[in-house]
C-alpha cells in the first residue's frame, strides 16, 4: 500500500521499536502532526484488572477543566431549602413534583440527576426508567449527596463518569 509524503515523513520522526516516556510520546505526537484540522490521539491502557471481581471494577468520575462543550441539563430531586441551593447552583429542575412526572407522564426532558440520601427511597421507585439510561444517582459516583450545590456546579462544569 503506498502512502503520501506527509504521512511517510511522520514515520521517519519516530522509531516504532522504542518504548517512550508519556511527555516524550505526546510532545513527538505534537511535532508530527501535519493535518489542517485538529488530530485526535488515542491512548490503549492495559489495566490487568479482571472485571468479574467487585473489587477490581475500573469505574468513577472525573471534572474535565474545559468541560464537555456540551450543555447539561440538571434534576436535583430534593426537597426544603435544599431545592433552592440546587436553584442557585444552576440545576435546571429541582423538587420532589418530578419524581411523579417520571413516572406517569415518562419525562425525561434532563441529562444528570443527583439526589439528596433522604429522597433516595423515592428515586428508587424510578430504577428500572432511570436505570437502563444510565441516569440512577448513585453515591459512588457523586449523584447522591447531601450537599446538592456542590454536585450541581460539577454536574454543569462537565463532569463525567467512566
Amino acid at each position: 500500500m503506498k502512502h503520501g509524503k506527509k504521512y511517510n515523513d511522520s514515520v521517519k520522526a519516530f522509531d516504532a521499536s522504542q518504548q517512550y516516556d508519556s511527555n516524550e510520546a505526546l510532545a513527538t505526537v505534537v511535532n508530527i502532526a501535519k493535518a489542517k484540522f485538529d488530530e485526535t490521539v488515542e491512548v490503549h491502557v492495559r489495566l490487568g484488572v479482571d472485571s468479574r471481581h467487585a473489587d477490581q471494577q475500573v469505574r468513577g468520575a472525573v471534572i474535565l477543566p474545559n468541560g464537555t462543550g456540551k450543555t447539561v441539563r440538571v434534576l436535583a430531586i430534593c426537597k426544603g431549602g435544599k431545592v433552592d441551593e440546587a436553584l442557585a447552583a444552576g440545576a435546571d429542575y429541582a423538587g420532589e413534583e418530578y419524581v411523579q412526572k417520571i413516572q406517569s407522564e415518562g419525562w425525561m426532558d434532563f441529562d444528570v440527576v443527583i439526589a439528596t440520601p433522604d429522597m433516595m427511597g423515592v428515586v428508587g421507585r424510578l430504577g428500572k426508567i432511570l436505570g437502563p439510561r444510565g441516569l440512577m444517582p448513585s453515591p459512588k459516583a457523586g449523584t447522591v449527596t447531601p450537599d446538592v450545590a456542590r454536585a450541581v456546579t460539577e454536574a454543569k462544569a462537565g463532569k463525567i463518569e467512566y
